[in-house]
């Protein structure tokens, strides 16, 4: 029986950096102000169904610094983070892997609908969060 371990506070940051970071990856997909405000409120909505080390590990300290100079740059941080928070929660907490992939598609799903309706540039930011979050040891990926 795998029991679940504690996350650093290095781990943590990482699942909160990569859950934040795909919610901001989506919404400055199209972003607009009045947006914004309504993907926030998507976004926490979804993150308050997180449980476990998930929740720990999303309400923890403040919000991730992201970095605001291109879409780019915050793909190069976000995306590692998704996988990197996979492979943490595997090895700590193997019952979250599937709570956490849920949570984060789920929350980068309502941030796309909450405003207007999914545009092509939230589709396509969302197949790079779902593939960030693929398990390469699970060849059905996320669920």
């Amino acid at each position: 029986m795998i029991m679940e371990q504690r996350l650093t506070d290095d781990e943590q940051q990482v699942l909160k950096t990569g859950a934040f970071g795909a919610v901001f990856l989506v919404s400055n997909a199209d972003p607009g102000v009045f947006a914004m405000i309504r993907e926030s409120f998507a976004a926490s909505g979804a993150f308050a169904g997180a449980s476990g080390l998930v929740k720990e590990a999303l309400g923890a300290g403040g919000l991730p610094r992201l970095p605001r100079d291109s879409a780019l740059d915050v793909e190069s941080v976000v995306l590692p983070a998704l996988s990197r928070a996979v492979d943490i929660l595997r090895e700590k907490s193997p019952a979250d892997v599937s709570a956490y992939r849920e949570l984060v598609l789920t929350a980068a799903a309502e941030v796309a609908r909450a405003h207007r309706g999914v545009t092509p540039a939230e589709q396509d930011a969302i197949a790079r969060i779902r593939t960030a979050l693929a398990d390469s040891a699970d060849p059905a990926g996320p669920a």
